[in-house]
């Protein structure tokens, strides 16, 4: 089995990274993180460029994690999170949460939302450090 994090470049993206490496050495499983891109992955700031992801690379490796890192261009967070957790054997899936307001939810949507709901597996969600 598998523990599968949403990732973003943000301190919400740390936290459910944080979370996910925690809850894989609980259960003795793999970590796969996936970042994901709605469209021009260079001017979309919850796309992690190669350094960054270098970086979650390298500390994983640092603490002996049995990861894979993978990216996905053009898709939706939501849907993507949500099919690979059906493909890949995934016993919980980690995302990060930050606060919006009200209209914000109702204009955009939450992919937050739509991952609990579709999800066949348990969500964890966790919050950024304040």
């Amino acid at each position: 089995m598998t523990v599968l994090v949403g990732y973003v470049p943000s301190p919400e993206g740390e936290a459910a990274l944080r979370a996910g490496i925690d809850e894989a050495r609980l259960r003795g499983e793999k970590l796969l993180v996936l970042n994901t891109s709605r469209g021009d992955a260079l001017v979309d700031p919850r796309f992690a460029q190669e350094p960054e992801l270098a970086h979650v690379r390298e500390d994983l490796a640092a603490l002996g994690v049995d990861f894979d890192v993978r990216q996905v261009l053009g898709g939706d967070a939501a849907e993507e999170i949500v099919a690979l957790a059906e493909r890949a054997e995934v016993s919980l899936v980690v995302i990060g949460l930050r606060r919006r307001s009200a209209v914000g939810k109702l204009i955009m949507g939450s992919a937050a939302q739509q991952i609990l709901l579709d999800a066949g597996c348990p969500v964890l969600a966790v919050k950024a450090a304040a």
